[in-house]
Order: structure tokens, then C-alpha cells, then sequence
């Protein structure tokens, strides 16, 4: 083989996986590949340890295959019950935005100028706001049940697809072309990319809410502080908190707002802790993350920033993944 075949079938590889990438994020298929790489990179880090047990062939593919339903079955458990949360919190959600609305509009007194000035000017004024991007947003409002109830299904299949890319790993290798081994090649840099970000992102979002949560639940209490809602802002704290920087300074906000209920000295200890708490986690996503792609902190914000704009939402969460893929891709190939 020559290798201007080589050569020619990874510049083919790049061009369609970079189309593949941006298809999935025009599509909204971003659940749907999160999904079935998580279940895909948990059997392989799992299976080692499981398979050395067994001594012949058979055995270790049914371990294997035990293993991957586990997988699945344990994935499908934690969305579905994460669900179920949500759906039986959802007053609680509902609770904590009309709480910070009541918490802002009692707080005018004591706000600086330049924030009163950005607020509505009553509570007639914010329920009118309210109302219109109501009515604005009625026909999205609608669509929201049907679009979770796809989501989901976009998860489950996802994590089969991961599921039964895990038990073909181990089938006999057959004769790949070039283009299907480039394109393998391509697969694994993304998967391992993926490993490394996520998981890493997982952990920093872990001492985040535990940090926060000591704060709120154990810290404030005993100075005889009690902020309403704590286990619903805990638990934003760590959903949003999987996004790196972004996330941490949205739980930051709603925190901090939810203290002004207290007084302006709670809401102003909230913010020093916060912030503190932020810079721990800047520190994090340069020593964790950013260690695992040789990249820092603002060189992630811009790759999200620019995701961001491009697709959205979908953009903020895959802007580190597709990063330290381009990245890892570009450094193999020579080029960093």
C-alpha cells in the first residue's frame, strides 16, 4: 500500500468526520453520540478487569456481554430516574425562578442603581414580561414534552448503538482498506477525547456541589441561615456544573440571588464563597482538563464561545470534546 493512498485516505478520513461532527449538531444528535460513547468507553473500562477472570474464549465474550446489559441497564436507570426528578421537582424548579423574581423585586431597596434600572419597574411590570415571553415562546412551550420524550429515545439508541460497538470490538478483525482504517483511527482520537474531557469534567463538577453543598447545608445553618430550596439549588449546582467555567458561574448567579432572601450580608459572604469556589474550579479545568489536552482554561471558553454561535446550546457542551479532538488530531499528525 502506497503511501500516497495512506496519506490520501486520512485527508478523506478528516473531511468526513469533521462532516459527521457537524452533522450531528445540525441534526440534534449530540444525546445520541454522548449517550452511546459513555456506555461505549464505561464496557472497555470495565471489561479488563472483569474478563481476566475467565480462562476460555467463550466465557470472557459472555462476561462481556453480561457486562455491556449491565452497563446499559445502569445508564438507562440513572436517565430515567433523572427524569423522574425532575418531573417530581419540577415545582420545586418552577419555585426557585418565581423566588428569585420576588427575591430581586423586595430587594430594590438595597440593589445599587445601575441594577434597579435594569429591572422591571413592578411586580405588574415583571408579570407582564413574564406573560409575553410566555406568549412568545407558547408554540416551543408545547413542543417541550414531545422534544424530552425524542431526546430520550435519542439516548436509549445511542447507548445500543454504544453497547453493540462494544461487542463488535471483540469480533475477529477482517481486511480494512485504508479510508476504513483512517476512519477507525478517527473514531478512537474522538472517543478518547471524549473519555478525557467528560470524565474529567465529571469530577470537577463532583467537588463543586460537594463544596457548595457543604456551604448551604452545613456552613450557613450553623450561623442560623436557612436559603429556601437548597437540595433544588445543589442539584442545579451539579447539572450545570458539568459544563466547564459557563456552568459554575450560572449556579454562582442563582445562588447568590437566592441569598439577597436572607440579606445583602448573606447574599455578599455567598458571593466571596462563590467566588472562590469559581476560581477553585478555574484552576481545576487548567490542572484536569486543560492537563488533559494540553490546553487552558481560555482556550476552552473560546472554542465554546464559538460553538456557541454556531449551534447553540448543543455547541457550549461538545465545543471541549471537539477541541481536544482537533487538537489531539492535529498533534499526532505533526503539526503542534
Amino acid at each position: 500500500m502506497s503511501s500516497h493512498l495512506i496519506k490520501q485516505a486520512r485527508m478523506a478520513s478528516w473531511i468526513l468526520a469533521g462532516l459527521a461532527v457537524f452533522a450531528v449538531l445540525q441534526l440534534h444528535l449530540l444525546p445520541t453520540l454522548l449517550a452511546g460513547l459513555l456506555v461505549f468507553q464505561l464496557v472497555h473500562m470495565l471489561a479488563p478487569r472483569l474478563q481476566r477472570h475467565f480462562a476460555n474464549e467463550r466465557s470472557r465474550l459472555v462476561a462481556l456481554f453480561l457486562l455491556t446489559l449491565l452497563v446499559v441497564g445502569a445508564m438507562t436507570a440513572v436517565v430515567v430516574g433523572a427524569l423522574a426528578f425532575f418531573k417530581s421537582d419540577s415545582s420545586h424548579i418552577a419555585v426557585l425562578f418565581g423566588k428569585m423574581a420576588q427575591i430581586l423585586e423586595d430587594a430594590r431597596s438595597t440593589l445599587p442603581a445601575w441594577i434597579v434600572d435594569l429591572l422591571p419597574e413592578s411586580n405588574d411590570g415583571l408579570r407582564g414580561a413574564s406573560i409575553d415571553w410566555l406568549r412568545e415562546h407558547a408554540a416551543e412551550l408545547r413542543n417541550i414534552g414531545k422534544e424530552a420524550a425524542l431526546t430520550l429515545a435519542h439516548i436509549l439508541i445511542g447507548m445500543i448503538i454504544g453497547a453493540m460497538i462494544s461487542l463488535h470490538q471483540v469480533s475477529p478483525i477482517v481486511h480494512q482498506g485504508p479510508l476504513a482504517q483512517a476512519l477507525i483511527e478517527r473514531c478512537r482520537c474522538f472517543a478518547d477525547a471524549f473519555r478525557r474531557i467528560v470524565f474529567a469534567q465529571i469530577r470537577i463538577s463532583a467537588l463543586n456541589t460537594v463544596l457548595t453543598a457543604s456551604y448551604l447545608a452545613l456552613a450557613l445553618p450553623l450561623f442560623g441561615v436557612h436559603l429556601p430550596l437548597t437540595k433544588t439549588l445543589i442539584a442545579v449546582t451539579f447539572i450545570v456544573g458539568l459544563l466547564p467555567v459557563v456552568g459554575n458561574l450560572i449556579s454562582n448567579t442563582i445562588i447568590v440571588i437566592v441569598s439577597l432572601s436572607q440579606s445583602s450580608h448573606v447574599a455578599f459572604f455567598s458571593l466571596i464563597f462563590l467566588i472562590v469556589i469559581h476560581k477553585l474550579e478555574y484552576f481545576l479545568n487548567a490542572r484536569i482538563v486543560g492537563g488533559q489536552i494540553n490546553a487552558r482554561a481560555w482556550e476552552l471558553l473560546i472554542a465554546m464561545l464559538l460553538m456557541e454561535a454556531l449551534f447553540g446550546l448543543p455547541g457550549v457542551v461538545a465545543a471541549p470534546i471537539v477541541y481536544a479532538w482537533i487538537k489531539r488530531e492535529l498533534a499526532d499528525a505533526g503539526w503542534l
